[in-house]
């Protein structure tokens, strides 16, 4: 077990959120994307700590749901004031989640499997904004399969 009070973790993140309430990018996308990174973790073998953490903080910083420059590594930034206090984590697995907050928008795949499994799990929630997840920018063989046949509801058990 990792010992984080994620959901103490998560009530305090989401109160300091600056974004606009109600905003794409806030706490409700957050947790699609840990539900999402979770379900991959399951066959990539990320680090799933690292993948929550990611949900958690990669958008928290937003300012607006536009183009927002910047804003995974303030996400990023504001997880290191909290690093210690609110949560532990080695330094090699911290750099894991900088290197995924802070690039997660470049459109880029990454070899690294929980990187890869990040940027997945935030990319299989682009339906919130009327994007289909393409498999081309998909990093782990399973999203790549569920962004093939758009099966993640299914995946979920929620299939009607």
């Amino acid at each position: 077990m990792s010992g984080i009070d994620f959901e103490g973790l998560w009530a305090s993140v989401a109160a300091r959120f600056p974004g606009p309430r109600g905003s794409v990018h806030g706490p409700d996308h957050w947790r699609r994307v840990e539900r999402n990174g979770l379900l991959l973790a399951g066959r990539s073998r990320a680090d799933v700590v690292v993948v929550r953490l990611f949900a958690l903080f990669h958008d928290c910083r937003r300012v607006n749901d536009g183009w927002d420059h910047g804003h995974g590594a303030r996400g990023a930034a504001f997880a290191t004031t909290l690093r210690g206090a609110a949560f532990a984590l080695d330094d090699a697995r911290f750099a894991l989640f900088e290197e995924a907050c802070v690039d997660h928008t470049a459109g880029r795949r990454h070899g690294d499997p929980t990187i890869g499994t990040c940027w997945d799990a935030d990319r299989l929630d682009l339906g919130r904004v009327g994007i289909v997840p393409a498999p081309d920018y998909m990093s782990t063989a399973f999203a790549r399969e569920i962004a093939s046949g758009g099966e993640l509801e299914r995946r979920l058990g929620r299939e009607d």
